[in-house]
């Protein structure tokens, strides 16, 4: 081995505390930016492989049969900007009834010829493609299972015409819940016009303002549209779950490397300052100013890599339990780390760790041997003298003077200490925040404040969905009666689902129904008023994105009955659950096509001072007959991705903030091995252990302060960016009372969270300070 490299390997040895910082620090910064940086290159990458090979539909639109012809409808594909277009395909919404079964929920069914085509060619994942009447094809993500064999009923419709299922296709841009051949199509619609349905692809359709370009080409002289979907919002619902977890990761791998470049320096700098005598002997034994820079470099990035590496594992293992929520979806088997990741994030840290280390360590090649030789480990004496004075007329002890004038006389080694701290305490703050933040997305989630629930029985499940039970359904009456008989009832609302389709979106909606005022419910508003009366709606930020609707629009909502219902939405609710895809609206407003909303669930809200469980106990003997059950408290709001997240958080922010103490612990070490003689002086002349740790505490009480006093303020900032772009790619909108979560006393008791940093950092070295004997401290020069 060289001189060189026996240098970088004892001072790597030596140095054990400098040798941790540097590794964990890079340690975090790695893991927090491979996941980032991984999540936001896969997120999309199933649904654009799959959109590309399938030659998916920009945008999907439905025209209304009775005010446009099959003609006009094809026209539409000959608009200025449109590259490719399909059909018109003739579209019905209808209800079937599975064989000997219940009803399943409303679809909406298309009349194909063929599953290939220049836009939105359908998959078959299982049988075979419906070429005759009395075959189906049903979408393989549609909420019946694709069974082939199965036979559908329609009972609504004249003849009560029967299908058998064929085959499972799928759909990249989700146009239909099933195919059937255009002969069948008629057969399903012989009283009623439906629709006529359009795909199209655009010659640019990146951004939501192009598709929107688009659309409008398309509709323009069309009074007669029902409803469109921009594979944008397919896209955004595809790549949720983990476009959701890059913003504030992001914002750690942010924190994590500009802590890695101050650490560093840091520590460069104070070993370089701590061994200048060490420096002057190696250049009088003939090392050259390049090697001495190369030696401090290489004591810097060997720990660096070490860290780096094991970053690297950190980041893989993070992000298994994210990654596999979109595995095996649009054909994609197994999802990993793209590799370029990791060599950019790895190259990236290292390459900082190594420029900042080379500039700290330049003041040693630069300086002259016989300098280096006189100076040795002598600490300058002649600063922070007036901050002595000062101190010297406080009402503390004289060690506590001490040490309140330590940072004044390194003002240098104290800001390196207190920026640190200040990144430390804005993790913890903004941490904080974001768990309060979820909680109360996790409220809106359930959106219950009802002190007692009586739930509507579950339905029995066959392997094809819904089945045909024996056992009367509870009588939504009679509950409501038992439950108003009840002195301590302060007041009470139910709310049913129904299942409707929205004319442009595939699949099926759900519709909550209310009875009564649910205005109490904890529902939170983001915009807008809640119902009133019926005819109005209220509808997730989900919602009102995928159909393009905003408050005061109206929307048509089918296969509820016979005839179709418009509500118009007077208002923006915060609710994450099913990507938004929820409308809620009055129980009257459903009636004239769906009267019989008997899965009913009643909320209630007892009177002040009430024994819950002894009400509920009461009213479960009038509920008994009635084959239901109340129970305390609203519904789950529980959610496994809020859990994931504050277990990322926490445990991203437990890594940052031992940085921030380690690189307190290292400074403190710097400090105290430099005045070792100076602190043999002071217990020469009494001071007591007990005194010597108080006054080495004390020294990085002012740092702790003002680091915690600039990181609050930062960790809000970082919320306030942070959140609104979480909420951004979940596709909400977030009301103030998710982003307003800081308290004036929160944040006065988080500010001292930098002074626990500080003094946790502070008090190894300080216990070494007053172990160490006298004589032995006043022989070291």
């Amino acid at each position: 081995m060289s001189a060189l490299g026996r240098v970088v390997r004892s001072g790597v040895k030596r140095r054990r505390v400098q040798t941790l910082v540097i590794g964990l620090t890079a340690m975090m910064a790695v893991a927090a930016s491979v996941l980032a940086g991984s999540l936001l290159v896969i997120s999309g990458a199933p649904f654009d492989d799959a959109f590309a090979r399938q030659h998916g539909a920009h945008l999907s639109a439905e025209f209304d049969a009775a005010g446009t012809s099959a003609g006009r409808a094809k026209a539409t594909g000959r608009a200025e900007g449109v590259a490719a277009s399909a059909g018109p395909f003739r579209a019905v919404s209808v209800t079937p009834r599975v064989h000997d079964g219940a009803n399943a929920w409303p679809m909406t069914v298309v009349g194909r010829g063929d599953p290939d085509g220049a836009v939105d060619d359908l998959k078959l994942t299982a049988g075979r493609w419906a070429t005759r009447p009395g075959e189906i094809v049903l979408n393989a993500d549609a909420s019946l299972f694709p069974t082939l064999g199965l036979e559908l009923t329609f009972p609504g419709l004249p003849g009560t015409p029967t299908v058998k299922v064929v085959g499972a296709a799928r759909s990249v841009t989700h146009s239909a819940d099933a195919w059937v051949s255009p002969a069948q199509v008629t057969e399903l619609t012989p009283d009623r016009p439906g629709g006529y349905q359009m795909l199209y692809r655009f010659t640019a359709a990146d951004t939501e303002a192009q598709v929107s370009a688009g659309r409008k080409a398309v509709t323009a002289g069309v009074k007669a549209v029902t409803g469109t979907q921009s594979w944008l919002t397919v896209r955004a619902s595809a790549e949720r779950d983990t476009a959701l977890y890059v913003p504030f990761l992001l914002a750690f791998g942010v924190l994590g490397l500009v802590m890695s470049v101050l650490i560093v320096g840091n520590v460069v700098a104070g070993t370089v300052s701590a061994g200048l005598r060490r420096i002057g002997v190696l250049k009088a034994i003939g090392f050259t100013p390049a090697q001495v820079v190369r030696a401090y470099v290489g004591q810097a990035l060997i720990p660096a890599a070490v860290g780096t590496a094991l970053g690297v594992l950190a980041g893989h293992l993070l992000a298994v339990p994210v990654m596999s929520e979109t595995e095996d979806v649009y054909g994609t088997t197994s999802l990993a780390v793209v590799p370029w990741v990791d060599t950019a994030v790895v190259g990236g840290v290292l390459g900082l760790v190594a420029v900042t280390a080379w500039a700290s360590a330049w003041r040693a090649g630069r300086l002259r041997t016989v300098d280096a030789l006189a100076v040795g480990r002598t600490a300058r004496t002649d600063r922070g003298r007036w901050a002595a004075r000062l101190a010297g007329r406080l009402p503390v002890s004289r060690p506590l003077a001490l040490g309140l004038t330590r940072p004044f006389a390194r003002p240098a080694r104290a800001l390196a200490m207190g920026t640190a701290v200040l990144f430390g305490a804005a993790a913890i703050t903004f941490t904080v925040g974001m768990g309060a933040s979820l909680g109360e997305v996790t409220k809106a989630r359930a959106h219950d404040a009802a002190d007692v629930t009586v739930a509507a029985p579950l339905p029995e499940l066959g392997p094809n969905g819904p089945i045909a039970s024996s056992r009367p359904e509870p009588d939504p009456a009679a509950v409501a009666t038992a439950i108003d008989a009840q002195p301590a009832t302060r007041t009470h609302y139910s709310t049913a689902t129904a299942r409707a389709t929205v004319p442009g979106l595939a699949g099926t909606t759900a519709v909550v129904a209310f009875t009564g005022d649910a205005s109490w419910g904890g529902y939170t508003m983001v915009s807008g008023n809640w119902i009133a009366e019926p005819g109005e709606a209220v509808a997730p930020t989900g919602f009102l994105t995928a159909t393009g609707t905003r408050i005061g629009d109206t929307v048509t909502l089918g296969g509820l009955g016979e005839a179709a219902v418009t509500v118009r939405i007077v208002g923006e609710v915060l609710d994450p659950r099913d990507d938004g895809m929820q409308l809620f609206t009055d129980a009257a407003t459903l009636s004239p096509a769906h009267p019989a909303l008997t899965d009913t669930t009643q909320h209630i809200a007892v009177k002040s001072g009430t024994d819950v469980v002894r009400y509920v106990d009461t009213l479960n003997e009038d509920l008994k007959p009635l084959g239901v059950t109340a129970r305390p408290g609203g519904a789950d709001g529980g959610s496994d991705m809020v859990v994931t997240l504050n277990a990322l958080s926490a445990l991203l922010t437990l890594m940052l903030v031992a940085v921030a103490a380690l690189g307190v612990l290292n400074t403190v070490v710097l400090d105290t091995r430099e005045r070792v003689r100076e602190l043999g002086v002071h217990k020469a002349l009494g001071m007591t252990p007990r005194q010597m740790i108080a006054m080495v505490v004390t020294s990085v009480v002012v740092t702790g302060l003002a680091g915690g006093a600039l990181g609050v303020p930062l960790g809000v900032t970082l919320h306030g960016w942070v959140l609104p772009a979480m909420g951004h790619s979940a596709g909400l909108d977030l009301p103030d009372s998710v982003l307003t979560v800081y308290h004036a006393a929160e944040l006065a008791l988080l500010v001292s969270g930098g002074l626990l940093i500080a003094v946790l950092g502070a008090l190894l070295p300080a216990s070494w300070a007053a172990r160490t004997r006298t004589a032995t401290a006043l022989r070291t020069e």
